[in-house]
């Protein structure tokens, strides 16, 4: 298990090198503008006047973008992470079909080592790329803040980027099992990805509707606000937990599901 864990390492810390200087660069060049954006709140807010309320809050913008919980939020982790989590998400959690695919499957699976061991050190491996990742991003808003004013807590920092990592975890959990059912990179990554673009939608949705919030409730966006967490230090311990549920829960089904799996079908 621990080569095949090695392995896994090995082959994701490229993509993890390339996603992570991307969100690395964004996140930095973003919290830059941090102090021109806070001498200008009161321009800002009277340009977002011109804006209904709910199409701000389908996009994360709630109050004021000189508040650090609603820049940071809004700036970074509304837009940058989802996108990111999925990349890394996606790739390392339907590698297992691609091997399948390929044929390389085969050759780790033909010597005494497990599938449940396996298929465990690869979720090993896409719990250290996420949480390299997250680390990342919130390395490069602290790093940043070093050098502008005024300060973002750092502890409260670190628990956005928990919070941040349950929710890639969720996205890899369920595309785990994608990638058993359907041992197809393309199919399994395809329905991962459409799962996640409906499940925004059905959040930007509901914000700007009313009658129909509780769409909300389906989509994992409605669980991923850090803005308290930022302001507060509040930590969303019931939205963390679903999160994991869900990773938990997918990664459980497709060790199950792995372990009859027909790999010649």
């Amino acid at each position: 298990m621990t080569a095949a864990f090695r392995l896994e390492l090995r082959r994701s810390r490229l993509l993890v090198l390339w996603v992570g200087l991307v969100s690395v660069l964004y996140a930095g060049i973003i919290v830059l503008f941090y102090p021109s954006i806070l001498e200008n709140a009161a321009d800002f807010e009277k340009m977002m006047e011109i804006y209904p309320k709910e199409l701000m809050a389908a996009f994360g913008i709630v109050g004021s973008l000189g508040d650090p919980g609603t820049f940071i939020n809004s700036y970074i982790f509304q837009f940058l992470w989802p996108l990111t989590a999925a990349i890394v998400a996606i790739l390392t959690a339907t590698r297992l079909a691609a091997d399948a695919d390929s044929g390389f499957l085969d050759l780790p699976l033909s010597t005494r080592l497990p599938r449940l061991r396996y298929l465990s050190a690869l979720i090993a491996g896409q719990i250290v790329a996420l949480a390299a990742l997250s680390a990342l991003t919130i390395a490069a808003i602290v790093a940043v803040d070093l050098i502008i004013e005024p300060d973002f807590p750092i502890d409260r920092l670190s628990l956005a980027g928990v919070h941040a990592l349950s929710m890639g975890l969720a996205f890899a959990g369920v595309t785990t099992l994608l990638a058993v059912l359907f041992l197809d990179r393309g199919k399994a990554g395809g329905l991962a990805a459409a799962i996640l673009i409906v499940m925004y939608l059905l959040n930007v949705i509901a914000q700007l509707s009313p009658d129909v919030a509780d769409l909300a409730r389906l989509s994992a966006f409605h669980y991923f606000d850090l803005k308290p967490v930022i302001d507060t230090g509040t930590y969303p311990a019931a939205d963390s937990a679903i999160f994991l549920a869900v990773a938990i829960g997918g990664w459980l089904l497709a060790l199950v599901a792995f372990r009859r799996r027909d790999l010649s079908a």
